[in-house]
């Protein structure tokens, strides 16, 4: 057995779909979510075994869609540091703070877990070309896996995105358009583009079913990190949720095999001042969000007004007695540079939040600072470099560098 994948389930009232077909959303207009035969796996597969297997996410395969090794389309991806951050943590009040870093996976950001599996399947089922909007990471990474797999890519980005990203696409050979606009100006040409080329699959967030899939092997390689056991608190820079809710799916998945006893972690949705409809519907109690008028954050990634995974990530965040919150700009940027000087890690904007969300938690006592606290990092701060500015002196040929001086490290 490569995968125990089952069948496909509506998010929104539980009804079955065949998995074995190229797949939107549900009838109802709902992501659709894979569903395993998990007591299979569970009598053919342990912890221990997995644990021999190469550092990749495919050492997860069982609980992966792709049924066929053949049609596995692959960068090295996965498996990234649980980075304990000492200094940092001990700056915030929260020693046992650690980073899972997903800038050094391919691409420099986590989107290539779910292009991974993602490309494959739809590889696997025929597709001939992937389309989606995306705000800059996502597209680059499904441009270089669709790239690898032999396949077409059509991306449309909004012209505010991270120049990098463009490049990455257009070294991966997409065919790139450029949107004067948000995601969801790009979401709206691409269906139409789809409906009109044969053979292209709309691999928008959560409008097919495994993107998800790739991403939730965040949460399996946090638990087999922590010696299978999972941290108190998880906290993830929340757009468009996929992240978040699949962690949350492998949580429970891991539950249901017996692999990860006692309570689940608290997670914790993490948005930006200037783009926070999560965190707003999460204080009013609302069941789902409404997009913010002017939308605007450097944390581009997280630039999301209007989720159509909102409902999943508010659920998460509740059922775990997690919490949403919100930092601004100014707040993010600052918690960038003191982490990259307590620990040498640069991160990307929409990581650099959630360690400003720690701070505040741990002031306001929602943390305590007794718990074992994990930050997903989502991408290398290589990707923003707009976002560490650059002062320093330029010396002539025959110029003397001064003496000591007092460090910036504080």
């Amino acid at each position: 057995m490569f995968s125990s994948l089952s069948h496909l389930e509506c998010s929104r009232d539980g009804s079955r779909h065949d998995a074995d077909i190229v797949q939107g959303t549900s009838p109802l207009g709902a992501p659709l979510l894979a569903r395993y035969d998990l007591e299979r796996v569970a009598g053919t597969v342990s912890p221990a075994q997995i644990a021999t297997r190469p550092p990749d996410l495919w050492r997860y395969r069982e609980l992966l869609p792709v049924r066929d090794p053949a049609h596995v389309v692959t960068l090295g991806e996965g498996m990234t540091p649980l980075l304990a951050l000492p200094r940092h943590g001990a700056r915030l009040g929260v020693p046992l703070l650690r980073m899972k870093d997903e800038g050094l996976i391919p691409t420099g950001a986590f989107k290539a877990r779910g292009a991974a599996v993602g490309v494959s399947r739809a590889a696997e089922l025929g597709v001939r070309g992937i389309a989606m909007p995306t705000n800059g990471n996502a597209g680059a990474a499904w441009a270089c896996y669709a790239a690898r797999a032999g396949l077409r890519s059509l991306i449309a980005m909004p012209v505010a995105a991270p120049e990098i990203t463009r490049r990455e696409c257009v070294a991966a050979g997409a065919e790139l358009y450029l949107v004067d606009g948000l995601i969801g100006d790009a979401g709206a040409m691409i269906a139409k583009a789809v409906a009109d080329r044969d053979g292209y699959q709309d691999t928008s967030t959560l409008k097919e079913p495994y993107r998800i899939e790739g991403k939730k092997t965040m949460g399996y390689e946090i638990v087999e990190q922590l010696g299978w056991r999972a941290p108190d608190v998880i906290l993830y820079p929340t757009g468009g949720g996929v992240g978040i809710i699949a962690i949350h799916k492998a949580l429970l998945e891991l539950k249901e095999l017996g692999w990860l006893r006692g309570e689940l972690p608290r997670l914790v949705a993490v948005q930006a001042a200037g783009c926070a409809p999560i965190v707003d519907a999460f204080a009013s109690g609302a069941t789902e969000s409404t997009a913010p008028a002017d939308p605007h954050t450097v944390a581009f990634g997280i630039t999301v007004p209007k989720a159509l995974g909102d409902f999943l990530v508010l659920d998460t965040v509740r059922s775990t007695g997690g919490t949403a919150i919100a930092v601004t700009d100014e707040e993010l940027l600052a918690a960038q540079l003191q982490l990259a000087r307590d620990e040498g890690a640069w991160v990307c904007p929409e990581g650099a939040a959630c360690f400003a969300a720690v701070g505040q938690l741990r002031e306001s006592g929602w943390l305590t600072g007794a718990e074992d606290v994990v930050v997903l990092n989502t991408g290398s701060g290589l990707i923003y470099p707009d976002t560490m500015p650059i002062d320093v002196p330029t010396l002539p040929r025959d110029g003397v560098i001064p003496g000591a001086i007092a460090s910036s490290l504080s």
